[in-house]
């Protein structure tokens, strides 16, 4: 009886371990493009990398490998202390 309730709650019976979504494998723009920079004065790119609540997307999201991703976070910084970029996305709209 209680073996029956481990495998319902867990979803083996149900079929829940199955994955259905496969996500489409991410590359590094940097890395596939040399030409392409990190700047913090290139907003335009930069705020590709930052949601419209004003977070710094993930790795996961973006695709960037770990060194440009930490590149990117930096210029994001920068850009922020100098108002380039908005803290919050509460001045998003306001600036668009």
């Amino acid at each position: 009886m209680a073996d029956d309730r481990r495998n319902n709650e867990a979803g083996e019976e149900s079929g829940g371990g199955e994955r259905r979504f496969f996500a489409k494998p991410k590359f590094c723009q940097f890395c596939a493009d040399k030409t392409l920079t990190i700047d913090y004065k290139k907003t335009d790119l930069l705020r590709k990398y930052v949601t419209e609540e004003g977070k710094i997307r993930p790795r996961r999201q973006t695709g960037a490998c770990a060194k440009h991703q930490r590149a990117v976070a930096e210029a994001v910084k920068q850009a922020r202390f100098i108002a380039l970029l908005p803290y919050t996305g509460k001045h998003w709209e306001e600036s668009r």
